[in-house]
């Protein structure tokens, strides 16, 4: 069973990272939430609390074959100043595996210094100029062992596309038609 990490942070966006974590599941992925903080309670952008499985202290160390970082502006300056995270996220390309994010997360992997100028991502709007690479105008970019996703509203799109790298074509398309979404 593939495994996926999902980060959260308080300021995360709450409905990329729910669909994430539920599209996922949905699919056969094993998911694990893990809190950046000292508790495993995050306060969402919108106020809403989400409780994650782990903290990310507790799981960093595991192996993922996927890492997916939910945005949200204050989420996402969260999640770059946690240093075990980026630390992770490092290792997780240098061992080519997957890395995934979404709105304002993908500058996370500028952060990290993973990606370079001839990767293509795409991500919130407003965010295009804090990439180390080629921004893209489009829902979700999938180039060299990334995807990314431009924003709340791509969360679900983002998410098979995750799921369809993982798991291939048919858990993809029959995720997608039990939520009644043409992919």
């Amino acid at each position: 069973m593939n495994k996926a990490l999902v980060p959260f942070a308080d300021g995360l966006e709450e409905i990329e990272a729910v669909t994430i974590v539920d599209v996922l599941r949905r699919g056969g992925i094993n998911v694990t939430t893990a809190s950046i903080g000292p508790s495993r309670i995050v306060k969402g952008a919108h106020g809403i609390l989400i409780e994650a499985d782990e903290l990310l202290s507790d799981v960093v160390s595991n192996e993922y074959d996927v890492i997916v970082l939910p945005g949200g502006g204050d989420g996402t300056d969260n999640l770059k100043k946690c240093d075990i995270l980026i630390e992770r996220i490092v290792r997780q390309r240098h061992e080519g595996r997957l890395l995934a994010a979404i709105c304002a997360a993908p500058t996370v992997f500028s952060t990290a210094g993973v990606l370079h100028p001839d990767h293509h991502a795409t991500c919130y709007p407003t965010c295009q100029l804090q990439l180390d690479c080629q921004w893209v105008n489009q829902p979700v970019v999938q180039h060299d062992g990334f995807i990314t996703g431009k924003a709340p509203g791509s969360a679900s799109l983002f998410s098979l596309v995750v799921l369809k790298e993982l798991e291939g074509d048919r858990a993809a398309i029959r995720v997608a038609r039990e939520m009644d979404i043409e992919f």
